[in-house]
């Protein structure tokens, strides 16, 4: 997770989750990442304290990676997805 540059983020889409609680976040998310092809990305953007290990649950359970996460402004947490396969 450490190699990602700042143009992997850029490319991203976004998805701002700010102020959603569990399990909102990890299900907007899936919903996002279906809609999305192989390899694209999302960042998404998350102030629930336990949404970064509920997305991550997420990703291991339907074959998506987490690229990278990192802090947000005012606290919320940041993580790049990568959507997997079919």
């Amino acid at each position: 997770m450490n190699g990602v540059d700042e143009s992997e983020w850029n490319e991203a889409r976004d998805l701002d989750l700010r102020g959603l609680k569990c399990p909102l976040p990890a299900l907007m998310t899936a919903k996002a990442l279906r809609s999305m092809a192989e390899g694209e990305g999302v960042a998404v953007v998350v102030t629930d304290p336990l949404a970064p290990l509920d997305l991550r649950h997420l990703c291991q359970r339907d074959g998506h990676e987490v690229r990278a996460e990192r802090a947000h402004e005012n606290g919320a947490r940041q993580l790049l997805i990568r959507r997997g396969p079919r």
